[in-house]
């Protein structure tokens, strides 16, 4: 770990309220990434099973129907991204695309959830904020889809 890998932990809103041991538990498993504008980070599906913290940069959340990718969401630095490589251990759900340079910090998710477990108030204090980005994520797509049936929304010819 390095201690610019540190410093973008420490800054990161969710590492909030760890301690600084687990922060620096969190920094030894990251490595820094980088994607171009455009870059498919992973597609639905993937088995990749990284997890990332977004530092800058902007990224699209989309998943794919008839052919056409439709975004779910836009996240950007501060954000989370892959949560679902370390609580559901499997493929990814969406497809996530770079809508500009990203800079992040990558985790994979099998060692993520392997340091959970052996450290169980690390793992709780992990899981914890990551159940906390699937329910933001749950009331974003809440408030789509509401958006999307709404009577003005039918109107506008959405």
């Amino acid at each position: 770990m390095t201690d610019q890998i540190l410093a973008a932990v420490l800054k990161h809103p969710f590492v909030e309220g760890l301690t600084p041991e687990h922060c620096a538990t969190l920094a030894s498993l990251a490595r820094p990434v980088s994607f171009a504008h455009g870059d498919m980070i992973f597609r639905e599906g993937d088995a990749r099973h990284e997890f990332f913290l977004l530092l800058h940069g902007r990224v699209a959340l989309e998943m794919m129907a008839q052919g056409k990718a439709l975004r779910v969401h836009t996240l950007e630095g501060g954000d989370e991204l892959g949560w679902s490589s370390v609580i559901v251990g499997r493929g990814k759900l969406f497809q996530a695309r770079a809508l500009e340079p990203v800079e992040a910090l990558a985790f994979d998710g099998y060692a993520l959830l392997e340091r959970c477990r052996a450290d169980t108030g690390f793992g709780y204090k992990i899981m914890h904020r990551l159940l906390g980005v699937v329910s933001e994520r749950l009331q974003a797509a809440r408030l789509q889809v509401l958006d999307s049936h709404s009577p003005i929304a039918r109107r506008a010819g959405a």
